[in-house]
C-alpha cells in the first residue's frame, strides 16, 4: 500500500510540473494567408529539383541559362558588420518540420532549430510541414540577443523570452533549459534566474503605486493584470497582492488567473493563506491540482 501511494504521488508530481502548449510566452500572429496554407517553400522546391531533375547540381542546368551562374570572380565581403543575433526554436512534436529564417534555412526532427548570425531588425519566419507552409510571422531581432520560441502546430508560435549575448556565454547548462526555464518547471526552479520576474525591489515599488492609484478590488485587479503581461511573480510577491484584496471572492479569482505567471509554482500553497476560508482555500487547492 505504501509502495503504491508513493507511486502515485510521483506521477500526481510529474502532472502538476507538466509544459502545456500556450501557457508560456507571447503567442506571434501567423501571417500566412488562407490562400498561401499548403504552398511549398521554394528552397525546397529548388533542393528537389536539383536532387531529381536536375543532375547536374545547378539550379538551371539549361545552357540558355548560363547567364544566371556566379560570375568567376565574386566581390568578397570580409568585414560586413550587419550585428548579430541569434534565434533558438523548438517544435516540441513529432513530425518532418522545416523553419526558414532570413536566408536560413534549417530542415530536421530533432525539434530544435537554432540559427546564429543573423542581422538585426525585422525578419520573416517560415515554418513548414512535410513541405507545406502552415505559418509565417515576422520577428523583431534585436543586435547582441537571443530569442526564445516555442512552436504547437494547434496553438501556434510563443515567444518565450529575449536574452543578452555577452562574450558567447550562453548562461544554461542544459540546452533545454533554455526553452523550459519560461515555463518554471526545469527541475532545478530554485537557482533559476528569471529575467521577466520582479525583484524585491521593483515589486515594492510596483506595491506601493498600485495602493496610491487604485483603492478598490475592481482597479487593483486591473492593474495587476496589466503589468502580468510583461513580467512574472513568485508565490510570495503573489501572496501579498492577493492579500491585499478586500473580498475573498476577487482573492480567489486572482490567485486563479496569476497562478499561469508564477515562477516557483511548487511553493503556491503560500497563496492559500491569504485567502479568508478554508473553502477558498480548498478551491484554490483543486485548481491547481487540475491545472
Amino acid at each position: 500500500m505504501k509502495k503504491i501511494f508513493t507511486v502515485c504521488t510521483i506521477l500526481s508530481g510529474l502532472l502538476f510540473f507538466a509544459q502545456e502548449a500556450g501557457k508560456a510566452g507571447e503567442l506571434l500572429k501567423n501571417e500566412v494567408s488562407k490562400r498561401e496554407i499548403g504552398t511549398t517553400s521554394n528552397k525546397r522546391q529548388d533542393s528537389q529539383n536539383k536532387n531529381s531533375d536536375n543532375p547536374s547540381g545547378y539550379r538551371n542546368s539549361n545552357s540558355q541559362n548560363n547567364t544566371n551562374r556566379r560570375p568567376s570572380n565574386p566581390n568578397y565581403q570580409w568585414n560586413n558588420n550587419y550585428g548579430y543575433a541569434e534565434v533558438f526554436l523548438r517544435i516540441p512534436e513529432q513530425g518532418n518540420f522545416s523553419v526558414e529564417l532570413a536566408d536560413q534555412l534549417i530542415s530536421n526532427n530533432s525539434g530544435k532549430y537554432r540559427f546564429f548570425d543573423l542581422p538585426s531588425g525585422r525578419i520573416p519566419i517560415s515554418i513548414y510541414e512535410n513541405g507545406y507552409l502552415m505559418y509565417r510571422t515576422t520577428l523583431n531581432v534585436r543586435n547582441n540577443s537571443r530569442l526564445v520560441l516555442d512552436f504547437f502546430t494547434n496553438e501556434g508560435l510563443y515567444l518565450l523570452d529575449s536574452y543578452p549575448l555577452q562574450n558567447g556565454y550562453y548562461g544554461f547548462n542544459n540546452w533545454n533549459d533554455i526553452w523550459n526555464d519560461p515555463y518554471g518547471n526545469s527541475g532545478n526552479i530554485g537557482n533559476i534566474n528569471y529575467p521577466n520576474v520582479m525583484d524585491d525591489q521593483t515589486f515594492q515599488q510596483f506595491f506601493s503605486t498600485m495602493k496610491k492609484d487604485a483603492w478598490f478590488d475592481d482597479k487593483k485587479i486591473i492593474f495587476i493584470n496589466q503589468q502580468g503581461r510583461h513580467a512574472m511573480f513568485t508565490s510570495d510577491q503573489i501572496s501579498i497582492l492577493v492579500k491585499d484584496l478586500s473580498f475573498d471572492k476577487n482573492k480567489i479569482a486572482l490567485a486563479k488567473s496569476l497562478f499561469s505567471k508564477c515562477v516557483d509554482k511548487q511553493k503556491y500553497f503560500v497563496v492559500g493563506d491569504a485567502l479568508d476560508f478554508e473553502s477558498s482555500r480548498r478551491d484554490l487547492r483543486d485548481f491547481v491540482s487540475n491545472y
